[in-house]
C-alpha cells in the first residue's frame, strides 16, 4: 500500500494540472466561440482624404479616429511615403473588444472586414505572441488572457481611447496594391471577434508617387 502512494500522489497530480490546463483553454476560448456581434460602426467612409472621422455605432458609443505626425501636425493622408511614422488616436471604442490598427484594403461592404492589411496584422497575434516591433501594424487589447502579448492596451477602457504609432509601410503586398485599390488607415475587431463590424472606422490614404 505504502509503495503506491507516490504513484497516487504522481496521478493526482497530474490530473489537476490537466484540469486547470483544460479550464484555461476553455476560459480564452469560450469568449471567442460564443461573442456576439454588436452591429455596425455606423461610420460613412469619408470621400476625401481626412485626417479625423467620426460615428455613432449600433453598440451607441460615438468612436473618433484621427492621425497626426509626431509633431501634431495634421497628416497629409493622400501623400503616404513608406518609412514615415504616423501617430493614430481613438477615442469611444469598446474596450472589450480588442483591435488591429494598419494600413488595409477598403472593402466593398461595410458588412465585410478591412483587409487584406499591409504588413499584415501583428506577427504572431493570433498564436498569442505579438512583435511589438513590426510598428506597421498595432494590437490593442485589454483582454486578460492576450493583453501581455498584444503590442499596446487602452490607454482609457472607459473612454475607450488608444494612441499607437505607425511605421507607413511599402503600398504593395502579395493581394493588395494601394497605388490601385482603395486603402485606409483601419481599426476593425482582433481574432477573438473577427466577424464583429462596430470597432470598423477607415481614414482613406493615398501614396505618394516615387520620384
Amino acid at each position: 500500500m505504502t509503495s503506491r502512494r507516490p504513484l497516487r500522489i504522481v496521478l493526482i497530480t497530474v490530473l489537476v494540472i490537466a484540469v486547470l490546463a483544460l479550464g484555461a483553454a476553455l476560459a480564452v476560448l469560450l469568449p471567442m466561440l460564443t461573442h456576439q456581434s454588436a452591429g455596425g460602426s455606423g461610420q460613412q467612409l469619408p470621400e476625401e482624404f481626412v485626417s479625423e472621422t467620426s460615428a455613432v455605432g449600433d453598440d451607441g458609443r460615438t468612436r473618433m479616429l484621427s492621425v497626426e505626425l509626431p509633431d501634431g501636425s495634421a497628416a497629409d493622408l493622400g501623400e503616404l511615403v513608406p518609412g514615415e511614422e504616423l501617430v493614430v488616436q481613438g477615442s469611444g471604442f469598446d474596450a472589450g473588444i480588442g483591435i488591429y490598427v494598419a494600413v488595409c484594403g477598403i472593402p466593398e461592404s461595410a458588412t465585410e472586414k478591412p483587409g487584406p492589411c499591409l504588413g499584415g496584422i501583428p506577427e504572431g497575434a493570433e498564436e498569442g505572441h505579438a512583435d511589438r516591433a513590426a510598428l506597421a501594424s498595432a494590437w490593442v487589447t485589454d483582454d486578460w488572457a492576450w493583453r501581455a502579448f498584444a503590442t499596446h492596451g487602452y490607454q482609457d477602457a472607459d473612454a475607450g481611447t488608444f494612441e499607437v504609432v505607425l511605421t507607413v509601410p511599402d503600398p504593395v503586398i502579395d493581394g493588395l496594391d494601394c497605388r490601385e485599390s482603395r486603402c485606409a488607415i483601419a481599426t476593425r475587431a482582433d481574432h477573438t471577434a473577427s466577424a464583429d463590424r462596430v470597432q470598423d472606422m477607415l481614414l482613406p490614404v493615398g501614396f505618394a508617387k516615387s520620384r
